[in-house]
């Protein structure tokens, strides 16, 4: 009986075998790696260069950072680097000792000759990143006194003018004029209101827009207005906006005030994002120029994100090349999301 009962009795749901625990996701499952560095750019082409979201490198893998920006100057001859743009979340917890890791980084493109524009991200914001004010260590470890030096230098926001959080650079390549636009996270009204004046300012200059949150993972803009809570880490969502009675711009905000109300602007880049840290959409401003905005950020990698940074190839017939390389794993991801090209519409002297 005890032998017929146990027979009986396995086949039962609660004597199965214990479930298999479900396997870790490949974080390269859609990725098209391919071994070695991309090709130099074309003749009379350039590149910008992208480093997005290095919170954990300031943080935990600071040898990784060092190697993205020697890379860069390694680089600079043979790309034709002509600029650096860092997208935000510079720090992970706005301390001193992350300060110091980045600060020691980004020296090397100093050192190398190499312009770059930075802005601050929610994670460089507030005690121990938490963004609840807009309080930061940036200045004291990247001061306007000392960056206004360099030749590329442009200017800092006019009611803050020793404060790097909102600053423009200005650079030039190929007989190109470039304004780097540099805001803070979720600009201020105010700044915005400045930003415009500079846009205005420099009609003559292709304008490339940089702010930590402006396109979500999911193609779209931010748009607290028509989404709320449903795009993650809006600029709204946050302490700080709160705190100010919402004085902060979101993507949605930033492209109807600012983007949209000038004739110059070619592109958007941002980080911040979760999820797979890739999106991108091409809007048309009321005069009809299409701006792409990319949102680019690669910290949810291995090791804070793999060393992987954005190449930018700017050629001669107006189109740009996206290609996504990691110095450390020495591979490029020629995937549909890291690799692409985007046209980029002539500058017009109005919207």
């Amino acid at each position: 009986m005890l032998a017929l009962s146990g027979t009986a009795l396995a086949g039962l749901p609660f004597f199965s075998r214990a479930a298999e625990p479900p396997k870790p996701r490949d974080p390269y499952a859609d990725a098209v790696l391919v071994e070695g560095e991309p090709p130099l750019p074309e003749e009379g082409a350039f590149t910008f260069a992208v480093l997005p979201d290095t919170q954990y490198y300031s943080e935990r893998f600071p040898a990784t950072f060092l190697a993205q920006t020697q890379w860069l100057v390694a680089q600079k001859e043979h790309r034709r680097i002509a600029g650096v743009f860092h997208l935000g979340d510079i720090t992970n917890r706005n301390t001193p000792v992350q300060w110091e890791n980045a600060r020691r980084a980004m020296q090397v493109l100093e050192e190398g000759g190499l312009p770059y524009c930075l802005v601050p991200g929610n994670h460089d914001l507030g005690p121990g990143g938490g963004c609840q004010d807009r309080t930061t260590l940036l200045n004291e470890y990247f001061r306007a006194a000392d960056l206004r030096k360099f030749a590329h230098w442009g200017g800092t926001y006019d009611k803050e003018p020793d404060r790097m959080e909102n600053n423009f650079q200005l650079m030039e390549a190929a007989g190109r004029k470039f304004l780097i636009l540099g805001l803070e996270f979720g600009p201020r009204a105010d700044v915005v209101r400045w930003a415009n004046e500079v846009a205005t300012a420099h009609r003559d200059r292709e304008i490339v827009l940089l702010s930590h949150a402006f396109v979500f993972h999911d193609d779209t803009r931010y748009d607290w207005e028509r989404l709320g809570n449903r795009q993650g880490n809006n600029p709204h969502s946050y302490a700080m906006a709160k705190a100010t009675e919402q004085d902060v711009n979101d993507g949605e905000q930033l492209w109807k005030k600012l983007v949209a109300q000038h004739g110059n602007f070619i592109f958007t880049l941002n980080g911040h994002v979760g999820s797979d840290g890739l999106g991108r959409v091409v809007s048309e401003t009321p005069a009809g120029r299409a701006v792409p905005q990319m949102l680019v950020n690669f910290q949810m990698r291995p090791q804070g994100g793999d060393g992987w940074l954005r190449l930018i190839e700017m050629r001669r017939d107006g189109s740009a090349l996206i290609c996504d390389f990691s110095p450390t794993r020495q591979q490029r991801n020629e995937s549909p999301q890291n690799q692409f090209a985007l046209q980029l519409a002539p500058i017009a002297l109005k919207a």
